[in-house]
């Protein structure tokens, strides 16, 4: 389904039978999701593997030191405005499609094309950086996984075992997911509430005064990896009760949460290992070794193996889909969309999007890969900050598709752009090059599908 024929009220374009369908649909959705439930939906989405390593990270805590929980809140105050751009323009276009559907609305086919590739290169990216993670994990229990060779071998387990849960059907990637959710915030918040007394004052104590600022825009667009996702749980915006009250303030409560657990793990982190922290390839576990015994550092490594695999299974589940709805527009060879005759599923691009993410694992490592994450993502989030800003300009208050309009809303969008813009100060050309040949390759992709004749866009539903 084409984003662009959204039932969104604006320019009078006329309006598909399918969207149409779709709005009809959206309006006999029950509205029961209230301001804790959301909040909870936003932790759960949000707290996945990149918190486990990210304490460690050499250009989060090796930039900042015992500043680091300052870059937590940077980014925390960042996604909490995208998160507001997004939940206003999703609630002016009533189809399915996320960002890149609020995109192609506002700004036409290639830019919401283009928004539909960044956010397969959020997820292409972001999948390996977690099963290395998971490796490394694995790895202080199994020599075997350390070598080269054990590494690769293990990495193909994963990733084989999440492609056939998902080839074999949506519905056991599903239950999988909702399986393995609690497990990943147990062992943190033992950790958390234990560690405070164990904590060392001198490890956490600024030595150079307050941080520069190119060394916060690096240290926190690093850490969008642990805070991206919150904008899926935004996505039954449909079953939200009041809408306009129940989003902003859920989405504050959320954040707030998920930042004093990661500013709460960060200063346990630091306080207990010191000058160790940064490099250490687990550092959460570590911690816990020091705090609880041998023990912890089992339940801790336990509880990111359950995290990451779950996470994994989740990714497999959904950055497939983008090769799938790739190939059925006729960007990629039609053949990436074939659909297994008998689990109904796009069982050749989760195979093949499983071969990608087992390649990147291998060949690369965690903070590589991490960042050409984050800059894909932050990328999404700045075309949603001005589809946000351009749909509320074009839909008055009260005029038909106007939506929800939030309290404070008309600021989101460009203090959004502007946080994102600084954060991007700090990426490097190298890492500028790597978006850049992604582009290239897209847009040579597009124009040889629109020149065929084909809708070169990702498709809203499958």
């Amino acid at each position: 389904m084409r984003a662009v024929d959204g039932a969104s009220g604006l320019g009078g374009r006329e309006v598909s039978p399918i969207a149409q369908s779709v709005a009809q649909s959206e309006n006999s959705l029950v509205r029961a999701i209230g301001t804790w439930g959301l909040a909870a939906s936003i932790v759960n989405v949000t707290v996945g593997g990149g918190i486990f390593r990210l304490p460690a990270s050499p250009d989060v805590t090796g930039r900042l030191g015992a500043a680091a929980p300052l870059a937590y809140i940077v980014c925390a105050l960042v996604m909490g405005l995208i998160v507001l751009c997004i939940a206003e323009a999703g609630s002016r276009i009533s189809l399915t499609g996320g960002p890149y559907a609020y995109v192609e609305v506002t700004f036409g086919r290639y830019m919401g094309f283009m928004v539909g590739v960044m956010l397969w290169l959020l997820g292409c990216t972001a999948m390996p950086a977690v099963a290395g993670v998971f490796a490394d994990t694995v790895a202080r229990y199994v020599p075997a996984v350390a070598s080269a060779g054990g590494r690769a071998a293990f990495l193909a387990v994963v990733f084989g075992a999440v492609a056939m849960i998902n080839v074999l059907g949506v519905r056991q990637g599903t239950r999988l997911n909702a399986t393995l959710t609690v497990a990943k915030l147990a062992p943190l918040l033992l950790l958390l509430v234990a560690g405070l007394f164990v904590i060392q004052g001198d490890n956490l104590r600024w030595t150079s005064g307050a941080p520069a600022a190119a060394d916060l825009s690096r240290a926190s667009v690093f850490l969008i990896f642990a805070f991206a996702g919150v904008e899926s749980a935004l996505v039954p915006s449909g079953e939200v009760r009041n809408s306009a009250r129940t989003v902003p303030r859920a989405v504050f409560l959320a954040m707030a949460l998920v930042t004093l657990l990661y500013i709460g793990l960060q200063v346990v982190a630091q306080g207990v290992l010191g000058a160790e922290l940064v490099g250490d390839p687990t550092p959460l576990a570590t911690a816990a070794g020091r705090v609880f015994g041998p023990w912890g550092a089992t339940m801790l490594a336990l509880g990111f193996m359950i995290s990451a695999f779950g996470y994994l299974s989740g990714m497999t589940l959904a950055v497939p889909r983008a090769l799938f709805a790739f190939a059925r527009d006729g960007i990629l060879p039609r053949r990436l969309a074939s659909v297994h005759p008998r689990f109904h599923t796009p069982w050749l691009a989760i195979i093949v999007q499983s071969a990608i993410g087992w390649l990147l694992a291998v060949t690369s490592g965690f903070e590589g890969l991490a960042i050409i994450a984050n800059v894909s993502a932050a990328l999404v989030y700045l075309g949603c900050a001005a589809a946000a800003w351009k749909l509320r300009r074009s839909s008055p208050s009260g005029a038909e598709g106007a939506g929800v309009r939030i309290p404070g809303g008309a600021l989101a969008p460009p203090l959004a752009a502007i946080a994102i813009l600084f954060l991007l100060t700090s990426v490097t050309l190298k890492e500028w090059a790597v978006l850049a040949a992604v582009v290239a390759v897209a847009s040579v992709l597009f124009v040889i599908s629109t020149r065929a004749g084909t809708p070169a866009q990702p498709r809203a539903t499958d």
